[in-house]
């Protein structure tokens, strides 16, 4: 495939019509991640399969990197915004436990966002420039922000610091079961032999308990603390 532009080709002039290009690159991205891991896409093959060639995909996404920057950050914000309304659901007075399990059984409903937070550091902040990882570090801390002052709304106990703490052991738990939690066919296969059920990892139910130990840790720590 040649980088000429595609046959039939029109430049997006508006930024509507910018953001609904910007849209088909992101879903043709979240298809290929059903088939195959963030390292094994190119930009190349994205390109290939939106239809565009590569330097007509770069003048919305500089690399592909960029591509599952913004998947991520759009995928983080959408949960953090339902996750809103299933903490709401749980009740004001819900127990520490409860929040933590929401949390846990929220995240394991969403394969994306978790496949994505795995890839982020041994995959996706390893070949970019300063200027981008200066941009979506920007971006992504404003919205793990948000999901910390959601959080701390229903878990009363905590600083404003300890909820962002808590949002940072989210995002590592996450990032370390999750693969785990979904092995290679062949260890998946191993893992049926009785003597390896301890190594099968149920995310929802691992996370939540870690979870719950991070929350029960962290009010311990703030016991007695002057509110910030």
């Amino acid at each position: 495939m040649t980088d000429d532009p595609t046959p039939g080709f029109q430049r997006a002039r508006s930024a509507e019509q910018r953001e609904i290009r910007k849209q088909t690159i992101l879903d043709v991205a979240t298809e290929l991640l059903d088939e195959m891991p963030v390292g094994e896409i190119s930009l190349r093959e994205l390109s290939r399969r939106v239809g565009l060639s590569k330097t007509n995909v770069v003048r919305y996404f500089e690399t592909r990197e960029a591509v599952f920057f913004e998947l991520l950050n759009r995928s983080l914000a959408q949960w953090t915004e339902e996750l809103a309304g299933e903490l709401s659901a749980a009740g004001p007075a819900a127990a520490p436990d409860q929040v933590a399990d929401t949390v846990a059984r929220s995240l394991a409903a969403r394969p994306l966002l978790c496949g994505l937070l795995s890839a982020l550091g041994p995959e996706l902040e390893r070949n970019i420039s300063t200027e981008a990882a200066l941009e979506f570090k920007l971006a992504h801390g404003r919205l793990l922000g948000e999901l910390a002052g959601l959080l701390r709304r229903h878990l009363a106990g905590l600083t404003e610091a300890e909820a962002r703490e808590l949002v940072s052991l989210t995002v590592v738990y996450t990032a370390g079961l999750w693969p785990f939690a979904n092995p290679s066919e062949a260890v998946a296969k191993a893992q049926e032999d009785p003597a390896l059920a301890d190594t099968r990892v149920d995310f929802a139910a691992r996370l939540g308990r870690v979870l719950q130990i991070a929350v029960a840790g962290l009010s311990a720590a703030s016991f007695g603390r002057p509110r910030r």
